[in-house]
């Protein structure tokens, strides 16, 4: 296979650009549509080149989109440099323009989580899906009865931060993704001594349940959390089926481990795929004349 020094992979054609993006699996992929006559392109080519040892488990793709046509056309690229973001077959965002700094920016925001990790699950630890964190609609997302100090963001992020309750053990989450994903398992980590542990989960509510519907309303599934889980962080399955058109959760903690005042929750990931991917067989061509970004 032809490379670009020792980590970008020079795309010969639309067939070859289709077996990269479905040989990444869970792995970003950075596509970087560029052009020989292209000013900005050529400035940035180095920063793309350092970025792509910076990074080295997310695959780095480089399209001329004169000798690619075909691609730049089925992923609507009209001007360059363009830089496209896909993560398990699918576009999760794009950048125009030659801008170091946002570049990198996107890549550390979707390569998050695969720091560090070399297993075969990627970082999700289940093979075949990812971690949905980067289909979260935050805007979207709130949670009932959080501390002021420790609100539903600390459970999203790997640092000390976490979730905590505030005026009695019950919490409830609403989930809101950016694309309709399927859900296979839900991963929780918090303190054995006041970890959640009887879960009630919603799937596609209209609003956020206030607790009284959430405590009368029948549920998609009830999750037992134990110890060990709470410990280990394992992925706690799903019933899969049941999860397969999924825009928004609500998750419903009625208790932790001990029967303590507040229920803590230092990380809470959803592990799954997205429903639509990138299936290029499908594209249709976009019709209008590539040009240069200014």
């Amino acid at each position: 296979m032809e490379k670009k020094g020792s980590f970008i992979r020079v795309i010969e054609d639309e067939a070859h650009f289709r077996s990269e993006i479905q040989g990444a699996g869970t792995k970003l992929v950075v596509v970087d549509f560029t052009a020989t006559w292209c000013g900005p392109c050529q400035r940035i080519a180095p920063i793309f080149e350092q970025l792509s040892t910076k990074y080295p488990r997310a695959v780095f793709l480089k399209v001329d989109v004169d000798r690619c046509q075909e691609t730049a056309a089925n992923e609507g690229v009209s001007a360059m440099p363009t830089f496209i973001f896909y993560r398990n077959k699918t576009k999760v965002d794009r950048l125009q323009g030659a801008d170091p700094t946002g570049l990198e920016n996107k890549v550390r925001l979707f390569y998050g989580a695969d720091e560090g990790d070399t297993g075969e699950s990627g970082e999700s630890g289940v093979a075949g899906h990812m971690d949905l964190g980067v289909f979260l609609d935050k805007r979207q997302c709130e949670c009932l009865n959080e501390s002021d100090d420790h609100q539903f963001d600390g459970a999203l992020t790997s640092d000390d931060k976490f979730l905590e309750s505030d005026c009695d053990e019950q919490l409830i989450l609403s989930i809101t993704f950016n694309q309709t994903v399927k859900i296979h398992s839900i991963v929780i980590k918090g303190p054995v001594s006041n970890g959640p542990k009887n879960v009630k989960i919603f799937m596609n509510q209209p609003r956020t349940l206030d607790f009284d519907l959430a405590n009368s309303y029948t549920s998609v599934q009830n999750l037992e959390i134990t110890p060990e889980d709470l410990e280990q962080g394992n992925p706690i399955n799903l019933r899969y089926v049941k999860f397969q058109n999924v825009q928004n959760l609500q998750l419903f903690f009625m208790d932790n481990q001990t029967g303590a005042a507040t229920t803590r929750i230092d990380t809470i990931k959803f592990i799954g795929s997205p429903v639509t991917t990138t299936n290029m067989s499908d594209f249709k061509r976009v019709a209008g004349k590539i040009g240069e970004s200014h």
